[in-house]
């Protein structure tokens, strides 16, 4: 499988992304070159030290819609944002938490601070492609559905209108200050307040995105941007984890075990992450998942997977930016439906009569430049690594582990096949894959999607104990604070070594009468004076 110009690039936009703490400024602009920033180079360039989209009225140049030159530099979820602006003619704005029009190049749907060269409309909320109108200046509001229908309710005021338009400068440099912090967005313009906007229609708000600036389809126009810095706020990342029915007995595909092994690690990980872990598959009330920057799914998959019958659901939670984290069985879905929207959501999926569910050792010694990778050291783990994962065409999947998978997992030594061609066992394509071409498998990967969310497919976790190899486990913890938009430490997600009363612990099953602890510790010992090394 070929991963296209994916891994120098994701990964730089990765470490770029976690390069400002909370509380930090980070300067976006230069004010030399259009370095971190993505846009029609017929329209913005670097003038007199500043951002500038220029639009123009001549038929062969007029613009044919709204045009934008996004940041590359990461998604945006809790901020402030500050930056000056001046605008002769049109309209103009600045979009965030916002999402990228598929298939449309620099175009840009969300929320929109917006700005004009008029008296009406600067310092609104407004919603590109995404609402309409969400705040008059001046107003407060609040943002709710009723019966399926979105409702844009006033319930107060920040102003008069036409006071705070006698603040602003005609063609000449404005300050814009943005704050978004949860689901409260408030705007700004020479530090007058032109909106207060709570957001509660569960169905459509949007918990991270894109930033982008914009030029306006119409008559001719020049917009300029310059001291552009963001702050990012801290603010809890809730992280949902979906743990699937008893399935294969004492110390396998324990969910509900392993979840909660997570969540400890992720509550008292210091950094304010709140996890809560749902039992015996789909939440039953799962209005509970609306306020999840992640879900964690850790289930038995197939036919019988708890997302196959929720798929809709599911693609409004994504369309917010959300994250979404599949481990082990979780990462198999029927083709058709299912498939498709894994494609989407977490970048690949295991496929029957594609894939493979072979148990064997994979050793994991490089590691990409990511944030996921944070403090993991290499490792050896038998498992039931699943691999020739089913991969989005044209996707830029990273591959976070990956390894040649050993011979035997598919023909003995005579030759012949060491399993059957089967669903899940073996056939041509994957042969040809490991044992002509050779090539490395990835068995755990990252994506980050168009629509500001990311994704991360993790093959192991058949045997719960592999749970207590400390980067095996840093590895699953840090993935799942980056789908969430939260900040990776260096150091990578801390936790307790776990000790074998540790990995009993909540176990669907009772204990089995041949069970050996010792054995367990033995595994224990030697993966922490393997790291040691």
């Amino acid at each position: 499988m070929r991963f296209p110009r994916f891994f120098l690039i994701m990964a730089a936009l990765c470490a770029v992304t976690v390069s400002a703490s909370a509380d930090e400024w980070e300067s976006l602009f230069d004010g030399k070159t259009l370095n971190g920033w993505d846009g029609d180079p017929n329209t913005w360039s670097v003038k007199d030290g500043t951002i500038t989209g220029t639009t123009y009225n001549e038929e062969d140049k007029k613009l044919k819609g709204n045009t934008f030159i996004i940041w590359r530099g990461g998604e945006v979820d809790n901020f402030e944002l500050e930056l000056e602006y001046k605008i002769v003619n049109g309209n103009s704005g600045v979009q965030y938490r916002s999402f990228e029009v598929p298939n449309e190049k620099w175009v840009i749907g969300g929320y929109q601070a917006d700005f004009e060269a008029g008296d009406t409309y600067s310092g609104i909320l407004y919603g590109e492609r995404y609402r309409g109108i969400l705040a008059l200046r001046g107003e407060s509001t609040e943002l709710v559905r009723n019966e399926g229908k979105f409702e844009k309710k006033v319930t107060g005021s920040v102003g008069d209108t036409n006071e705070i338009q006698k603040k602003i400068k005609k063609e000449d440099w404005n300050k814009y200050r943005i704050v978004a912090d949860g689901y409260n967005f408030q705007h700004f313009i020479n530090g007058v307040k032109t909106v207060d906007v709570t957001d509660n229609d569960t169905a459509e708000r949007r918990a991270a995105g894109v930033l982008a600036l914009q030029a306006h389809a119409g008559p001719a126009m020049e917009v300029q941007f310059r001291n552009i810095k963001l702050k990012r706020l801290p603010a809890p990342k809730k992280v949902a984890l979906i743990a699937g029915v008893p399935s294969h007995g004492y110390g396998a595909h324990e969910h509900k075990a392993g979840c909660m092994l997570l969540a400890e690690a992720l509550n008292s990980s210091g950094l304010g992450i709140e996890a809560t872990v749902y039992t015996n598959g789909w939440p039953a009330d799962d209005s509970v998942l609306d306020n999840a920057d992640t879900i964690v799914i850790y289930a038995d998959g197939g036919g019988g997977h708890p997302f196959n019958s929720k798929i809709d659901r599911l693609k409004a939670l994504q369309n917010r930016g959300i994250g979404m984290v599949c481990i082990h069985y979780g990462v198999e879905v029927p083709k058709g439906p299912s498939g498709e929207a894994f494609l989407q959501w977490i970048g690949g999926y295991f496929e029957t009569d594609w894939s493979v569910n072979p148990h064997w050792t994979g050793t994991f010694d490089t590691f990409p430049k990511h944030v996921i990778a944070n403090s993991v050291k290499p490792f050896r783990v038998n498992d039931e690594w699943y691999y020739h994962m089913r991969f989005a065409e044209n996707a830029d999947v990273i591959p976070v582990l990956s390894e040649l998978p050993p011979k035997d997992t598919l023909v003995k030594e005579d030759g012949s096949l060491s399993r059957g061609d089967g669903p899940h066992t073996n056939n041509a394509a994957v042969r040809a894959a490991v044992l002509e071409r050779k090539e490395p498998q990835t068995v755990a990967w990252a994506v980050s999607r168009k629509d500001a969310g990311r994704g991360f497919g993790f093959t192991g976790g058949h045997d719960h104990w592999n749970w207590g190899n400390r980067d095996f486990r840093t590895l699953v913890l840090n993935a799942i604070v980056w789908t969430a938009h939260g900040m990776v430490p260096e150091t990578g997600v801390n936790s307790k070594s776990l000790t074998v009363k540790d990995l009993m612990a909540n176990q669907d099953y009772d204990v089995p009468g041949d069970f050996n602890p010792a054995r367990i510790q033995a595994m224990l010992d030697e993966w922490a004076a393997a790291r040691k090394n």
